[in-house]
């Protein structure tokens, strides 16, 4: 059964258009704000402390955790679907995490691009 068809003028359009365009607007202004608000938390959680400033070799440093490693424990028992046992983790902290040395990551491609993984099929 066909339902009858409703005249909707051009300017019935546009009046919803220019409603959703208002609504979208609205939402896109709030979020803005809500992720300012989010940025400025952040920045402010990240600041170091005057300590840490003062002395960086003070400050405390980070270990892995038994808990963090039951979680990779896990993750990779998932990954290869059999029980695995994870003998040693360290934390890996670039010295420098805004730019690599260029000598470093050429040699890091170079040694990459040299290996050739058999395929198992």
């Amino acid at each position: 059964m066909k339902e009858p068809r409703v005249a909707v003028s051009a300017n019935d359009k546009l009046l919803a258009i220019d409603e959703r365009q208002q609504a979208t607007e609205s939402q896109l202004s709030e979020l803005t704000a809500a992720v300012k608000a989010l940025e400025a938390r952040l920045a402010e959680l990240t600041k170091p402390t005057p300590a840490a400033v003062a002395n960086p070799a003070a400050a405390p440093k980070e270990e892995v955790t038994p808990e963090l490693l039951v979680v990779i424990a896990a993750a990779v028992t998932a990954f290869l679907g059999k029980k695995v046992r994870i003998r040693s983790a360290q934390l890996h902290r670039p010295a420098s995490s805004q730019q690599a040395n260029p000598w470093t990551l050429q040699g890091r491609v170079a040694i990459h691009s040299s290996h050739r993984p058999r395929l198992r099929g």
